[in-house]
């Protein structure tokens, strides 16, 4: 079954049901740099807590991990 990813602002962490979705806690989720934003992943149908929030596919999920703002991205010289 294919995975969906949906960006969360951190506000919005408390309103997620995690027996609907992949991670088990708050503990678990993948935040942004500046704790601002959280990913959250679910199979299947979407779950209520997360309607019409944008989601994305695995591709364009990693994608946004690897950006300045999910990751410290190592600078060479």
């Amino acid at each position: 079954m294919e995975r969906t990813y949906v960006i969360i602002n951190a506000s919005e962490i408390d309103d997620i049901d995690f027996d609907a979705v992949l991670q088990d806690s708050p503990d678990t989720l993948r935040r942004s740099i500046d704790g601002t934003q959280a990913l959250v992943k679910f199979e299947g149908d979407t779950p209520s807590c997360l309607i019409g929030k944008e989601q994305l596919n695995r591709t364009k999920a990693l994608k946004l991990m690897a950006t300045s703002e999910w990751a410290e991205l190592e600078i060479l010289d």
